[in-house]
């Protein structure tokens, strides 16, 4: 089975399929069949997005983005001030 990358959008339309086949008295494996991802795909993409609209999903992503962006700049200035340290401490 290919894997699929799915847009924060599509991902809360497949959680509201679920929701629907889940109040029509669908197991959890059968609405979970019927959006063609597995279980564990299902309860990992519901902790995730249960409860946020799209909008939410964006700007998650979105910050997700920003403190990636972030943080390799600090482990850059880290790194950049480890070797500094070390250069000052040689015989000159």
């Amino acid at each position: 089975m290919a894997r699929r990358k799915y847009t924060p959008e599509q991902i809360i339309g497949k959680l509201r399929e679920v929701e629907v086949a889940l109040a029509q008295g669908s197991t959890v494996a059968l609405a979970v069949r019927g959006i063609e991802v597995t279980e564990q795909t299902y309860y990992r993409w519901r902790r995730e997005y249960g409860g946020l609209n799209i909008e939410q999903a964006r700007r998650l992503k979105e910050l997700e983005k920003e403190n990636l962006r972030l943080r390799r700049a600090v482990s850059d200035l880290t790194l950049d001030k480890l070797i500094l340290k070390e250069a000052a401490e040689g015989n000159f």
